[in-house]
């Protein structure tokens, strides 16, 4: 047998929930809220009461919210939705949101009544920053080179895609560097592997510190790197290619093999061109620019 709350009883209840739980009609009014007692979380949502979503919210974060209301009333049935909120997007309020961008899960469910003749949903909104923080930690770590810090095949490959995508659709340029590490075998057998990562270290800083914002630097494996070039022409791709050598050159200094010999980098390059299928062309001519400097003399460019 179930229990019987008085009204007073089932008002406690509300109020104690630990997530905020907001009324909201199908016009955007906020009709009453309850709960929101983890104030490590959650701000005072009583001075919402009476007002509009596009008093209290700037217009697109309201609009999207609006949107979502009456898409829960037309589906009439619950609706999730997962947001960030800052103290930018809050308007009109003394204390106007949370300082740090938060992330939210709205559960948005139709009510069985109306309020001045207005539908109303049930709007639970749970931080969910920690969840979603984590949620990108395991994302850049799925595309991040472990020991270098810079892109890894797996991002350049969704990168390099778009790329070439937007080479195709559009004529956008775009163009690749494809670097080795000369006599990196000769580094490990000679110097030691530690001595072997830290030259690897030292060629991805030279490219992480000279690519530019849109620029993409990766490591595929071993001693291959890439530097992905949107919105960038062969005589660019070249010229950054060529200022590369010096850096390259200083970066490399200490790690001296036997016989005089040195660390060295060769780079090929190539550009979108038009009979290319797909990005795989655009590497395959690269790469292949890349071995013929490694043919003929290296540290050299292609």
């Amino acid at each position: 047998m179930g229990i019987r709350f008085a009204t007073d009883q089932l008002e406690a209840l509300l109020r104690s929930l630990p997530d905020p739980a907001f009324v909201l009609s199908a016009s955007g009014r906020y009709v009453a809220v309850f709960g929101g007692t983890d104030t490590r979380y959650y701000h005072d949502g009583s001075p919402l009461v009476g007002r509009t979503l596009h008093e209290v919210l700037v217009l697109a974060r309201a609009d999207g919210f609006l949107a979502d209301i009456r898409a829960a009333l037309h589906d009439g049935g619950l609706r999730i939705v997962e947001y960030e909120l800052s103290n930018r997007d809050v308007l009109g309020l003394s204390d106007a949101g949370p300082a740090e961008p938060i992330w939210f899960e709205g559960r948005i469910t139709p009510l069985p009544f109306t309020v001045d003749g207005e539908a109303v949903v049930l709007w639970v909104a749970s931080n969910i920053t920690h969840r979603r923080q984590l949620q990108e930690r395991l994302r850049a770590l799925s595309e991040t080179d472990e020991l270098t810090g810079l892109a890894n095949r797996r991002r350049f490959l969704v990168e390099l895609q778009a790329c070439f995508d937007a080479f195709a659709r559009y004529g956008q340029p775009g163009a690749l560097l494809y670097l080795d590490l000369d006599r990196f075998k000769a580094i490990n057998d000679q110097l030691g592997h530690e001595r072997g990562d830290a030259a690897l270290c030292a060629v991805a800083a030279v490219l992480d510190g000279h690519r530019r914002r849109t620029d993409l630097a990766a490591r595929l494996g071993g001693d291959e790197f890439v530097l992905l070039c949107p919105h960038t022409g062969l005589d660019e791709a070249r010229a950054l290619a060529e200022r590369l050598a010096a850096p390259m050159v200083q970066a490399l200094a200490p790690f001296v093999l036997g016989g005089g010999l040195r660390a060295s980098v060769s780079v090929g390059w190539a550009a979108c061109e038009p009979q290319d299928a797909s990005g795989a062309d655009l590497v395959r001519r690269a790469d292949a620019a890349l071995y013929r400097v490694k043919r003929a003399s290296r540290a050299a460019v292609a």
